[in-house]
């Protein structure tokens, strides 16, 4: 009895780590999934080949909605894919990426918001390191200062 009693516990220890092993590779695979929807190019030849029009997939992308809540997208190195994610709900967008010129524009405004974004990030950076250096820097109070 106790043997069978010890394979019944290792057949669901492999079973376990079975699942776990599946649901490690299902979630990199959505990740990486996700994360190609941030590319116009991408979206524009999944229109072409009429992937964007199937109702299994489309189902698969409002499925894919979960990774905007915050225990998923921190995960995301390009969150403008949440973005693209959200659009693609919506029949019209998904008929107008069939155009290559409304992926050309999307690829265009993408860059223009990632040069703006950097260039107003260094601004700021720059703004705190002047203000940091302007502060006069005083001496820490001794330390039986500090104690009274």
């Amino acid at each position: 009895k106790l043997d069978s009693a010890c394979d019944g516990l290792h057949k669901d220890n492999i079973q376990h780590i079975l699942e776990e092993e599946q649901a490690r590779n299902r979630f990199q695979l959505e990740l990486e999934f996700v994360q190609c929807l941030a590319n116009p190019n991408y979206l524009n030849f999944l229109a072409q080949r009429g992937i964007l029009r199937d109702r299994s997939f489309i189902n698969y992308l409002k499925y894919l909605l979960y990774w905007k809540e915050p225990e998923y997208a921190k995960f995301l190195k390009y969150p403008h894919c949440l973005h693209m994610l959200e659009l693609l709900q919506y029949e019209h967008f998904r008929k107008e990426l069939v155009n290559a010129q409304c992926a050309k524009f999307i690829d265009e405004q993408q860059l223009l918001h990632w040069q703006h974004y950097s260039r107003k990030r260094m601004r700021l950076q720059q703004a705190l390191a002047e203000q940091t250096q302007a502060q006069p820097q005083t001496a820490p109070p001794h330390g039986n200062a500090a104690a009274k």
